[in-house]
């Protein structure tokens, strides 16, 4: 008897404890979808009723009357010769720059892994360093550089009695400015997938009498085709968003792109927030369709080249070939890291940007801290730096959490709704950043007493731009954990919670500071997404940085440029080590 009610009390117990369960993971599942909603799936939705509405949302709010819906403001769009214009300008630069960098991030992949060039590491660095640099800081940098009347480039043509002349100002200088900026992605991809591929299917090929360079173009580049497709697709994807650039090297001539179009309409009086949100929804459309043709293209075929057995990625011996490749890296190195940065530097410290000769330019006298003492005079300043530091906090902080929440629901449990987690928290991959800010204006702007004005409108923001990210960068911490880690933390009586705190969380510490360091990194930098959303107390660094470049001054321009630069060189640093330091730490724990 007693052995039967004490194995009845124990089923109770344990159907006790599974319905407890159930209902935490559903009360878990519909809070992160709740979170998610409010995120992305409302200001993409307010997003979209703006455009097919005649209302003004500084007027009437959210409160837009389905009697206004139409498609007017899309049809009024796609006649409008200006768009077709912007769009058209929009395919040439991503386009061009897209082949440009595809270009430079293949040779450089193929130069580091599976080439003997000497200092590889350097070039290695070199190769990813452009992606620390703001894309407007870096539009300031190449117009001080190739303004075809002061730039620094052409007085060195004229120096040397060349009739040679840059002017940036223009197509061929965005695709340039992209293409050489935007590389490292497609850097990162392949030379990932080159490591991982088995050195033995291009021995076989070149003992089937293939050259190295037909071997290069007809196995190794076709068997890493994933990456590349990744690598270029993600590069066009990222330029298509980007404002800064397009902003400093096309407005001088009139040079529109989309980005640059979609914010001219919100600067208009009045402001024509309607047609803003048309040309935003059609700009995210074709972020869509080209994330879509990513998953197709890589669908259906195979592509496997890591087999069981292990191996070791082969070094191609250049003989003295290997100095051309080495001197390869070093111009690229100059061409985007110390040119730039030079031009920053001559532009800060000097009074006036009119240099008559190459004399005038070594002129000592000429150089001051005139432009930093004025930047710093300015009180936007300070609240600007204040303001960006406290929105990078808020969006590591919080976004780190809700990423890793999300990913190990996605990762490691196989709750009933993570599919729709795993979707809606991807969707942002396909929404530029500068649409992310459109929505995000629709979606509070005319609530009272809402988010609009405040800093956390800008965060909450970042977090749902940079969400894919993220989550991207925790996925691997999370697979490398075995599932007989959590499963023994289960056995000893841990709940779920318990187990993340301990296990889980410990382990993945590293992935975590690094996905929270790279949304700092990303919210720091970030201009798209605020040029909606500041007022002039939320005003941060990239917005502030573009507003001394439209007052004309090059000076205050390139000063506030270079304290951008070493705020963010300071911040990844401290982060790098802090991380590194953590990592030690688990090491000597789990040792």
């Amino acid at each position: 008897m007693h052995g039967q009610a004490d194995r009845r009390s124990e089923a109770m117990r344990s159907a006790s404890e599974g319905t407890r369960r159930r209902a935490f993971t559903g009360l878990w599942v519909a809070a992160l979808l709740a979170i998610l909603t409010f995120l992305v799936i409302y200001p993409v939705f307010m997003l979209l009723l703006g455009a097919l509405t005649d209302t003004n949302p500084v007027v009437d709010g959210i409160r837009l009357s389905l009697s206004h819906l139409s498609i007017a403001n899309f049809l009024a769009v796609l006649a409008n010769p200006n768009v077709a214009e912007a769009l058209l300008n929009t395919l040439i630069a991503c386009g061009g720059g897209t082949v440009i960098a595809v270009a430079i991030g293949l040779l450089f992949s193929w130069i580091v892994v599976r080439t003997n060039t000497p200092f590889k590491g350097f070039i290695a660095a070199a190769s990813i360093l452009p992606l620390f640099a703001p894309p407007l800081v870096a539009g300031v940098a190449w117009a001080i550089l190739g303004s075809p009347k002061t730039g620094l480039i052409n007085t060195m043509f004229k120096w040397m009695g060349s009739d040679l002349r840059v002017d940036l100002y223009s197509m061929w200088g965005l695709v340039f400015v992209f293409g050489i900026y935007y590389a490292p992605y497609v850097y990162m991809f392949t030379s990932s997938a080159l490591r991982n591929m088995d050195p033995s299917l291009e021995e076989a090929a070149e003992i089937s009498g293939a050259s190295p360079i037909a071997t290069l173009f007809t196995v190794t580049f076709p068997l890493i085709m994933p990456a590349i497709v990744s690598g270029m697709l993600l590069s066009f994807i990222v330029m298509l968003g980007i404002y800064g650039i397009p902003a400093v090297l096309g407005a001088p001539t009139n040079l529109n792109v989309l980005t640059t179009y979609i914010f001219k309409l919100t600067n208009w009086s009045p402001p024509l927030y309607n047609t803003a949100a048309a040309v935003a929804i059609i700009l995210m459309v074709v972020t869509g369709l080209l994330v879509y043709l990513q998953q197709k293209l890589l669908s259906g075929r195979s592509y496997t080249t890591v087999a069981g057995k292990a191996f070791r990625p082969r070094s191609l011996d250049l003989g003295p070939w290997r100095w051309l490749t080495f001197a390869i890296g070093i111009v690229y190195l100059l061409i985007v890291v110390v040119l730039p940065s030079l031009a920053l530097i001559v532009a800060a410290f000097r009074k006036f940007m009119f240099i008559r000769d190459v004399a005038s330019l070594f002129d000592m006298r000429q150089y001051s801290l005139t432009h930093f003492e004025s930047i710093f005079d300015n009180p936007l300043t300070m609240r600007s730096i204040y303001n960006a530091v406290e929105v990078g906090v808020i969006t590591a902080v919080v976004g780190g959490a809700l990423a890793f929440a999300i990913g190990y629901t996605i990762h490691r449990t196989r709750v009933s709704g993570r599919g729709a987690i795993d979707l809606i928290s991807t969707l942002p991959v396909a929404i530029p950043g500068l649409v992310v800010g459109v929505a995000y204006l629709w979606a509070w702007i005319g609530v009272p007493g809402g988010l609009y004005g405040t800093i956390w409108i800008l965060a909450l923001a970042f977090i749902a731009r940079f969400m894919p990210d993220t989550v991207k960068a925790l996925s691997t911490s999370f697979l490398q954990i075995h599932r007989e880690l959590e499963e023994a933390a289960w056995v000893c009586g841990k709940g779920m919670l318990g187990t993340v705190r301990t296990i889980v969380l410990p382990l993945a510490r590293p992935g975590v500071l690094a996905s929270m360091t790279l949304l700092f990194v990303l919210a720091i930098r970030e201009l798209g997404s605020s040029l909606f959303l500041y007022t002039s107390n939320t005003m941060v660094m990239s917005v502030l940085l573009l507003d001394y470049y439209e007052g004309g001054n090059i000076g205050k321009t390139a000063a506030f440029s270079l304290v951008q630069t070493v705020l963010l060189g300071v911040l990844i640093g401290g982060a790098n080590w802090l991380s590194r330091g953590s990592a030690q730490g688990n090491v000597a724990r789990t040792g």
